[in-house]
């Protein structure tokens, strides 16, 4: 990806940088999360525990700051996103923080986000 397709998108509304990550998550199978003996995790204003993900390395690594400026972007097969992830995080209650930019993200429900992927990934 070049500097200005990333900075572009990284400003897009949530709800743009979504339809962004469940095109691209398709398109490559992939998706990225950061880590540091283990996964960041952050927590919205009611206290709800959120995991972020990213469709891109390259936009993992820009949110790997503060908190988490020792995490790395570690990549996640999107089957094993699908099967194994998503229905963990539900059973944990946590929710998912889609394409955080370090300002905001789409955060959903775990049956939309899967529900979403599946509808994309029947285009393939």
């Amino acid at each position: 990806m070049n500097h200005k397709e990333v900075e572009v998108v990284k400003n897009l509304p949530a709800p743009r940088r979504y339809e962004y990550f469940i095109k691209k998550v398709a398109d490559f199978e992939e998706v990225w999360g950061l880590c540091n003996d283990g996964w960041a995790i952050s927590k919205d204003d009611d206290g709800n525990s959120l995991m972020p993900f990213w469709p891109k390395k390259e936009f993992a690594n820009l949110c790997a700051v503060g908190d988490w400026e020792n995490y790395q972007a570690e990549k996640i097969e999107l089957d094993e996103f699908i099967q194994e992830w998503l229905p963990g995080l539900k059973e944990d209650d946590i929710n998912p923080s889609i394409f955080w930019n370090n300002v905001d993200s789409a955060v959903l429900e775990i049956d939309i986000l899967i529900l979403d992927l599946e509808e994309e990934l029947k285009k393939y």
